[in-house]
């Protein structure tokens, strides 16, 4: 799979938000998901632009701008709606808002709450409203360097724009104050509580008595006692999950593409047991858990930075190996990489979300193995271990990334980019965060965000934007990265170097 992605623009980015442009935005959406075409993954309105993502192995950019062009019929769009939320203004940036702005705290509450706000689109996190247009006097920049979390719940102001994060997330938006009812609810039969075309209204409200915070419980995917029971976590690693190809056609509801982070790795160790490659397994982040076989099977590892010990001898990664009933397995960390995929024959048990197993952290879809938890395999697979593959080489502590052009893109960031040496200096599932020479970057209207993006925040420090990765942003992106150099990008690790290589093309 080579994911690639292309805009269709309504408007130029200077403009003003325009009601009638974000209703032309989405009844494209709606026509297009109508009659999809084979070979597109997924498709993000926002204000002024579709974004369509696509696999280049099953159709052409040619053939998507054709299907584009014949889905200018508009559907029609759904009843409006007017929704009421109840918010308590005591958010940590009020006070500021109030200094920057020249008013008192009580002017900025009334001024933010006394407007209907109309939701342009949704994304970035499950369910977030982008909504508009703030009173003038409010509206201020972004962060120059987003907070690393943002309680669920905040109702925050950026620009013209307000919303509510409806997950713990990280974000450069100010923070006003809180909901006190979740507008995304994984559990409930209808999880968003807002989408585009509706009109929101905030009701300043004190905390009730008995007000205790919103549910953040994950949905549970894992069957409590699965048909074929195989593997029991005797003790968990610092982040083993269960993923697969990762959850398409969710972007325009928020809803990240999860799945591996090296994808290359995963399908690798499906293969060697004999599994689709997009089948359920594990993914285990710097150090793996240890696990006691509760029957016989065959599993297979695949990846860096791990390595595989059954009964304390260890195993030749990218290889199947049988396993007996009382085997117990552990990851013993090695120099480079930081991730690897355990698969079983015959696939991981899981429930799905939206026709995905993965496990999506920020959207409380699933949740990371704990002590206790039992893996079964989803369906019966008698293979013969013993089958390997011989990988083409491994991460070191220098990387070159090959990237496109991106939406944003300009001469002085692609040579600040390909110039110099960056130093990963975070790296989690949705990003690789860059310290060295400054890029020049900034916010642009908030608009879908590629795989891969490599985004620069006013700050000037770049991030590539991973599997997890908001679906929406309001971030420049001067460059994307190759697709496949996404799997090495899903290799880094906190000190390794990275440098990238300018390739032609771009989004």
């Amino acid at each position: 799979m080579a994911l690639y992605g292309l805009y269709k623009r309504f408007a130029s980015p200077t403009d003003p938000p325009d009601r009638a442009v974000s209703a032309a935005v989405q009844g494209l959406a709606r026509a297009l998901l109508e009659a999809p075409l084979a070979g597109v993954t997924d498709l993000i309105p926002a204000y002024a632009s579709l974004y369509v993502e696509f696999d280049a192995t099953r159709v052409s950019a040619q053939r998507v701008r054709a299907w584009l062009e014949r889905g200018e019929r508009v559907s029609p769009p759904p009843p409006s709606r007017t929704v009421e939320l109840a918010v308590h203004y005591d958010g940590p940036d009020l006070a500021s808002v109030a200094e920057r702005t020249g008013l008192t705290v009580d002017e900025v509450v009334a001024r933010h709450a006394g407007r209907a706000y109309y939701v342009y689109a949704v994304g970035f996190t499950p369910g977030l409203a982008f909504m508009g247009e703030v009173d003038p006097q409010l509206q201020l920049p972004r962060r120059p360097k987003p907070r690393g979390r943002v309680a669920a719940g905040s109702v925050a102001i950026a620009g013209a724009q307000t919303t509510v994060y409806p997950v713990a997330s990280p974000g450069g938006w100010h923070l006003l104050g809180r909901t006190l009812e979740p507008v995304y609810d994984p559990h409930a039969r209808e999880p968003l509580r807002l989408a585009a075309g509706d009109t929101v209204r905030f009701r300043p409200s004190p905390i009730p008595p008995h007000h205790t915070g919103l549910d953040e419980r994950p949905l549970e995917l894992l069957p409590e006692g699965p048909e074929r029971p195989l593997l029991r976590v005797l003790e968990p690693g610092l982040l083993d999950l269960v993923v697969d190809a990762g959850r398409f056609w969710a972007g325009r509801y928020g809803f990240a593409r999860s799945g591996p982070l090296d994808a290359r790795s995963a399908a690798l160790a499906n293969r060697l047991v004999g599994n689709p490659p997009g089948a359920a397994l594990l993914e285990l982040n710097a150090r793996g858990g240890l696990y006691e076989a509760l029957a016989a099977g065959v599993l297979a590892f695949a990846g860096y930075g791990l390595r595989p010990l059954r009964n304390g001898e260890p195993m030749p990664p990218f290889t199947s190996f049988a396993v007996r009933e009382g085997d117990r397995l552990a990851f013993a960390p090695t120099p480079r990489g930081c991730r690897g995929y355990l698969a079983l024959a015959g696939g991981v048990e899981s429930g799905r979300f939206l026709g995905s197993a993965a496990v999506d952290l920020k959207g409380r879809i699933g949740r990371a193995l704990r002590a206790g938890d039992v893996l079964g395999t989803a369906r019966s697979a008698p293979v013969r271990p013993g089958r390997s593959f011989v990988p083409h080489g491994e991460p070191g502590p220098d990387t070159t990334l090959r990237v496109l052009p991106g939406p944003q893109a300009s001469g002085e960031a692609l040579a600040a980019l390909t110039a110099g040496a960056f130093t990963v200096v975070r790296a989690d599932r949705m990003g690789v965060q860059l310290g060295g020479p400054p890029v020049p970057g900034g916010e642009v209207r908030s608009e879908g965000v590629p795989l891969g993006a490599v985004q620069v925040p006013p700050g000037g420090e770049p991030i590539v934007l991973l599997a997890d990765r908001g679906t929406m942003g309001g971030y420049a992106k001067p460059a994307v990265l190759h697709p496949a150099d996404l799997a090495r990008a899903g290799q880094l690790r906190p000190g390794d170097r990275v440098r990238f290589r300018r390739l032609a093309g771009g989004a």
